[in-house]
């Protein structure tokens, strides 16, 4: 099987999707969470004319330079003046005030002499409209404001709220599974054996996948064999799994059973292997269900600690983001290059990379050393991937660039 490029093999992971049901949640609770519906505002905002100042409310034509005013009211928000003005009165008002009938614009109170406590003189005239904030400025009664897809973060969820909802209708948080495989992985806090490493893998990719909007299901480590992942796999699905990714076990060694394993609990190979660094051995799959329809999708990562993070932003990512029925777009952005860099062969790279700023205010960008997919202290120091297309030629050192920032 040849080796498939990166973009071919995001769009065979995505190609497909059903984004996920939807559910309604209390709006506090849905930070990070994807709307399923477009919301449209229930209330116009603001719902009156009101003052964007402290100051006096009155009519624009009789508030020329030292005009007096008599003051007959107060308006404050929350406590509006119901009366209206007439000829040669002002109202009190202060910021967020509903404005009195009458009033076409507001006096600030630096422009106003105070003669008495129920008397002012204009002290610059004002004009028609000036500091008054109109009913409906915001946004109106019906208007759609957040489409179906969006990502709702602080500001969304403020503009939610101002437009009346309590509550919010979102798509369910797709369930990744998280299958670590390997005879030398212990868990996290764990005292390793003489042969063994720490199982670093599974709690970086939840970490990521919760970021993502998903909810990660660490499934533990599965031994060196083709029974005990498969075993996995089926707890997984038992357990509603929407993606099933497994880490290690991918690659052509004789105890590399994850392949086999997943062929035997159903799953259907779509592709394996990818043009990629770090990451070639990357497998994709779908789990049908009795019916032939679509129980879940297989993600089947490298075990190296590296490629299994970088696979897990390059292609974990658009499938969370589909399954969520939100806009994927990649985030690569423009760069330069700090150095020298040889050509490429076939396979793009992902280099672990640090960012400074140029004097022209653009990124620089300088691959650390070294760029082995084991070595999880470079990868937590980089700022960014460099990203070297296949076949790529030399470059020198002020060439543009481009680069994937990392979470």
């Amino acid at each position: 099987m040849s080796l498939l490029p990166v973009a071919e093999a995001i769009a065979r992971i995505v190609d497909g999707v059903m984004p996920l049901p939807a559910e309604t949640i209390p709006l506090a609770q849905a930070g990070g969470r994807v709307l399923a519906e477009a919301l449209s505002a229930l209330r116009t905002q603001p719902p009156f004319a009101a003052s964007a100042m402290d100051g006096y409310a009155l009519r624009a034509a009789e508030a020329t330079a030292g005009a007096t005013l008599r003051v007959i009211g107060m308006s404050a928000a929350g406590a509006r003046f119901r009366d209206g003005i007439g000829p040669g009165e002002t109202v009190r008002i202060f910021t967020g005030a509903p404005m009195p009938p009458g009033a076409d614009t507001v006096l600030i109170q630096e422009d106003a002499e105070v003669l008495s406590p129920d008397m002012i003189r204009v002290r610059e005239a004002a004009q028609p409209g000036r500091h008054v904030r109109r009913a409906g400025l915001d946004f109106a009664a019906g208007t759609v404001l957040l489409s179906a897809g969006t990502r709702l973060g602080p500001r969304q969820i403020a503009l939610a709220a101002a437009m009346g909802h309590r509550t919010v209708p979102v798509r369910r948080k797709p369930r990744v599974a998280l299958v670590a495989t390997g005879d030398e992985l212990v868990p996290p806090g764990a005292v390793p054996g003489p042969d063994q490493i720490i199982s670093s893998n599974a709690v970086g990719l939840g970490a990521l996948i919760g970021r993502l909007g998903g909810e990660p299901l660490d499934l533990g480590i599965a031994r060196d064999d083709a029974g005990a992942i498969e075993a996995s796999v089926h707890r997984a699905l038992d357990l509603g799994a929407d993606v099933i990714v497994t880490l290690g076990g991918a690659s052509v060694g004789d105890h590399d059973h994850a392949k086999a394993a997943l062929t035997a609990a159903g799953m259907r190979l779509d592709f394996w292997r990818v043009a990629v660094r770090p990451g070639k051995p990357l497998m994709f799959g779908i789990v049908p269900g009795s019916d032939g329809t679509e129980r879940a999708r297989v993600l089947g990562l490298p075990g190296n600690p590296v490629s299994a993070l970088v696979g897990g932003v390059l292609f974990m990512e658009p499938l969370i983001a589909a399954l969520l029925g939100a806009p994927y777009r990649e985030t690569s952005e423009s760069a330069r290059l700090a150095v020298d860099m040889p050509e490429n062969d076939a396979r793009q790279d992902y280099l672990r990379a640090a960012l400074t700023i140029a004097s022209d205010g653009l990124p620089l960008v300088r691959p650390l050393a070294p760029q082995d997919s084991s070595m999880l202290s470079v990868l937590a120091a980089a700022d960014c991937l460099l990203i070297r297309p296949p076949h790529a030629p030399a470059a020198r050192a002020g060439e543009p660039c481009h680069i994937l920032r990392l979470p």
